[in-house]
């Protein structure tokens, strides 16, 4: 494979990296056996892996460190590359395994991906618990390589994978020296800076087109700018981490999260940071805190291509509040769809995306500054992510796959955060904390779960409502009446 230098976005997961904050993407895919037939065997599962990651050769390549640190990071391939070295087998119970995993960082010494395949023949299912690190791969990336798994048929579908004998007979390319990578480094950092100068050469030949987009993504992010440095409150979300993970999950057919999005003429992406503000409130208040709105971080992909080779990170961020002061799930979600209509209006996440850009020309040190900051508690109070994930039943090795449960990294002092999957007719949640922080995360699963409920058991009145309360005619001004009957509701005990 031709040497490749990763991006300064990619390197700056590397650089907000703790011995307590880990930087790996994690999934827990859940499989039951085909019908009339066994679970097939933890080596044939093994095989099946390295013949179908084998066509995104990444996999298999490990980060070359440029000396002195002018640049970022080469991936270059392991020699020591071996299929035992990252598909593990792993005993039950799912839950304790999951934790466990999730609780050690990826050694960087090799390709930064592992899986462990937890298998129950009693019951006739198995698990694949998986994690990459961040700086390889975003939310959509990990999506795409869940299909480069798995297959649209119960018969898996060889075309385009390597069968196992041609996978293992790869010669990885010889390591670069340390002064063939310096060399690179330079060469590298050269050729970005004459790129720079000659986007101002661009600029003086095509200068009205030049100013229209300069002015334009000029005022996107500066937007960005100040919602991402608007100071996030205080929270006991936000304390310091220790190394333990555990990682909560739940369920709920996203049917019914499409059912809301109708009747309310929102998103699913505001139905679901509703039912986190809404989680998030019930839990505040039985830990004794005031609920207070919650500065939410949501990535927001920007990826172009739909290859499952084009690993890294191609996403930007949005900033919003999580108003979880409000009472009312309705208000809670008006509030939320209200937020993210205006943000999109601002180009926020295209205004953040030319803020990174622009950060990746700054020096090393700088760059590794903007990680910090962006990645602080007082940028963002927790990660809320929304995944949309393959649709239609999906197999490996004929095995239906049931679930894949997300798990989004904790930066340092992020006690928390919550990421949904769609997977087939199943919303997928997966709530991911630091286990001393929230020992009882899965009381907040079942906190945000109710508040899906909640959203849920107000739509058949929304759906009957006459024609100016439409979905198509709903806004938050018209429905502020059918918001304080439901609040003089709530005060009366009704």
């Amino acid at each position: 494979m031709t040497r490749a230098r990763m991006s300064a976005f990619d390197a700056s997961f590397l650089s907000v990296e703790t011995p307590t904050a880990h930087m790996h993407v994690g999934f827990v895919a859940v499989f039951s056996a085909p019908a009339g037939s066994p679970l097939p065997t933890f080596a044939q599962l093994r095989d099946h892996i390295e013949a179908r990651m084998s066509t995104a050769p990444r996999y298999r390549q490990k980060l070359a460190p440029v000396p002195l640190g002018v640049h970022a990071p080469e991936w270059v391939d392991d020699a020591a590359f071996s299929i035992d070295r990252h598909v593990y087998r792993a005993p039950s119970p799912l839950r304790q395994l999951v934790d466990e995993v999730m609780s050690v960082p990826l050694r960087r010494d090799r390709p930064l991906w592992e899986m462990w395949i937890c298998e129950d023949p009693e019951l006739q299912w198995f698990a694949i618990v998986g994690k990459v690190h961040h700086c390889m791969i975003d939310g959509m990336a990990a999506v795409e390589l869940a299909t480069l798994l798995l297959d649209w048929t119960p018969e898996a579908d060889a075309t385009g994978a390597r069968g196992p004998a041609e996978a293992k007979e790869w010669r990885a390319a010889p390591e670069p020296s340390a002064e063939r990578l310096l060399a690179n480094g330079v060469r590298d950092l050269v050729g970005d800076n004459l790129g720079l100068v000659g986007g101002s050469l661009r600029a003086v030949t095509s200068p009205i087109r030049a100013t229209r987009r300069t002015v334009s993504g000029a005022m996107s992010a500066t937007r960005a700018v100040g919602r991402a440095l608007g100071a996030a409150p205080a929270s006991l979300l936000n304390r310091p981490l220790s190394p333990q993970r555990s990682l909560a999950w739940t369920e709920r057919p996203l049917g019914e999260l499409q059912l809301i999005k109708r009747a309310y003429n929102a998103t699913i992406n505001d139905v679901l940071l509703a039912a986190v503000a809404g989680g998030m409130r019930t839990y505040l208040i039985r830990h004794g805190e005031v609920p207070e709105a919650l500065k939410a971080m949501i990535p927001v992909s920007v990826r172009d291509s739909g290859d499952p080779a084009d690993v890294g990170n191609h996403i930007s961020f949005m900033f919003v509040d999580l108003p979880c002061e409000e009472s009312q799930p309705l208000g809670r979600l008006y509030q939320v769809r209200a937020a993210m209509r205006q943000r999109k209006s601002d180009r926020e996440p295209e205004g953040a995306d030319l803020m990174f850009k622009a950060a990746a020309r700054a020096p090393a040190g700088l760059q590794r500054v903007v990680s910090r900051i962006v990645a602080s508690p007082r940028t963002f109070n927790l990660v809320v992510s929304n995944v949309p994930g393959p649709g239609g039943s999906l197999y490996m090795l004929g095995c239906p796959l049931n679930a894949i449960y997300p798990a989004v990294p904790l930066s340092d002092h992020h006690a928390v955060s919550v990421c949904m999957l769609s997977v087939g007719e199943q919303a997928c949640f997966g709530i991911y904390a630091d286990r001393d922080a929230l020992p009882d995360v899965d009381v907040l699963a079942s906190d945000i779960d109710r508040a899906i409920t909640q959203l849920l058991e107000s739509v058949n009145p929304a759906m009957t409502t006459p024609n100016w309360l439409k979905p198509e005619h709903i806004t938050a001004q018209r429905l502020a009446p059918l918001v304080q009957r439901e609040a003089n509701g709530a005060a009366n005990g009704q």
